[in-house]
């Protein structure tokens, strides 16, 4: 009997370790790499250069924005309450977006030749979690700075913690999504993370409208908590690093290739400014995940009630619409009480994206041409029915956010309301883009500019109609 060969880092004998096949991979990209570090480094220079630009001007202009007449002024208690709700909505988004695209992700090719092989997944994810964090940190640090500046904030000492405490949850966040992605199917914790933040901004959001609708809005704090934010940041920081790396082995090639199909979704959505292509998958996965519903009968009549019925049961069975539509209700009125002067012309962009949430069933039957011959009648008629839905409900918010805005000429809100309905609405039915179109040749570049008309198609009648308001209301 002959002893079993040593291991190394988990690695039989005789099998390359994953430092081995990093190196050799890195060999065979330089072989057909082109670029010199010199140019990457001037690519750098540009991005950072272009970053800070328009980051710093960005601020300005919003600082600037704020403080105009144009805008109106709000209570500073209001406005920083509002700031603190913004930022837990964003940490509930980006939670769920690290949730989305992995944050551990490989391309196909890396799957099928290491991922598949009896490679050391902890060496091979380890640099990959490294860059990970680093760009965490660096990202929200930015963000922090940014933030701390667009409330006024000069102070470098203040805007140094405003740093540390963006980089810290900031990686503390990545790090924790990381432990999520090699958790079990059905475990609750990933969920009740990034649902946390959301439930408290909407909680005091509520209490700033309420306070405020009544009078008396809340007091700003004295401080800022940014030291407390960095002495708590940290040790979450550190502590979710710490899980993240042992959590390593445990990330299976599923989880590793379904962020890449997401994000290779979004990427290609972004070069060929087609979001549908993101909306489609994110759409197939929602109905997958609720994998098995219970039917019951529609309501005896014609063939346009039983569309039209299918349509409501379709929202019952996609919540999250319904509860972003009602969402934006609350928006509405904190954004009347945080800019006063832009009132209006947010209830018309608010009042877009709820009636764009309830058109699920309009997308379904203008996206597919068999789906419209499969259930007959003429595609004047099949658009109708599935556009009552969007347009019951663009008018009941409406109604339901009229005290947020100055009444003007009577005419003004139903014209509004209507043509809410109907940038909606060709949104929804917007046809496949053509990519033959014109191009014009600037001094920017070639523009294509049937491109943009196509895929402006709903919001450019948006930019329309809050133009008519700021002017008219």
């Amino acid at each position: 009997m002959t002893a079993p060969p040593a291991t190394i880092a988990g690695t039989p004998a005789g099998l390359p370790t994953a430092r081995q096949v990093r190196t050799h991979l890195r060999r065979a990209r330089r072989r057909h790499h082109e670029h010199s570090l010199g140019d990457v480094l001037g690519d750098a220079y540009v991005m950072v250069l272009f970053v800070g630009m328009y980051g710093w001007f960005a601020i300005s202009a919003s600082r600037d924005m704020l403080d105009s007449p144009t805008v109106g002024q709000a209570e500073p208690g209001v406005r920083w309450w509002l700031a603190v709700a913004a930022l837990l909505t964003g940490a509930g988004l980006a939670w769920r977006g690290l949730r989305a695209f992995g944050p551990l992700l490989v391309t196909p090719a890396t799957q099928s030749w290491v991922t598949s092989a009896p490679v050391d997944r902890r060496a091979w994810l380890a640099p990959r979690l490294a860059v990970l964090l680093a760009g965490a940190a660096a990202g929200t640090a930015l963000l922090g700075v940014a933030v701390a500046a667009l409330g006024g904030v000069s102070d470098p000492a203040a805007l140094g913690w405003a740093a540390g405490a963006g980089a810290a949850w900031g990686a503390a966040a990545l790090a924790l999504s990381v432990v999520a992605q090699s958790s079990r199917a059905g475990r609750r914790w990933p969920a009740v993370a990034g649902a946390a933040p959301m439930v408290a901004a909407a909680v005091i959001t509520a209490l700033v409208v309420l306070t405020g609708r009544l009078g008396d809005g809340l007091p700003r704090p004295a401080s800022t908590p940014t030291i407390a934010l960095v002495a708590l940041g940290v040790p979450l920081a550190v502590a979710g690093t710490v899980l993240a790396v042992r959590a390593l082995p445990r990330v299976d090639r599923a989880t590793l290739t379904t962020g890449a199909q997401f994000a290779n979704a979004a990427a290609t959505a972004t070069i060929l400014l087609d979001p549908s292509l993101l909306t489609g998958l994110v759409e197939s996965r929602r109905w997958r995940r609720i994998g098995r519903v219970r039917s019951s009968r529609f309501l005896p009549g014609p063939g346009w009630w039983a569309l039209l019925q299918a349509d409501v049961r379709r929202l019952r069975r996609h919540p999250s619409a319904l509860l972003i539509w009602a969402a934006l209700i609350g928006v509405q009125y904190a954004a009347a009480l945080a800019l006063p002067g832009l009132a209006g012309a947010a209830q018309v962009v608010f009042a877009y994206l709820a009636a764009a949430r309830l058109t699920g069933g309009l997308r379904a039957i203008s996206r597919s041409t068999g789906l419209r011959r499969a259930l007959g009648g003429s595609d004047a008629l099949l658009r109708g029915i599935h556009v009552v839905v969007p347009a019951l409900g663009a008018a009941l918010w409406w109604l339901a956010t009229l005290p947020t805005v100055e009444p003007g000429p009577a005419w003004l809100a139903p014209t509004l309301a209507l043509g809410v309905v109907a940038a909606a609405f060709r949104a929804a039915t917007r046809p496949p883009i053509d990519y033959g179109g014109a191009t014009v040749n600037t001094p920017f570049g070639m523009v294509p500019v049937d491109l943009l008309r196509q895929g402006s198609r709903g919001p450019a009648l948006l930019a329309v109609l809050v133009l008519v308001q700021l002017f008219l209301g």
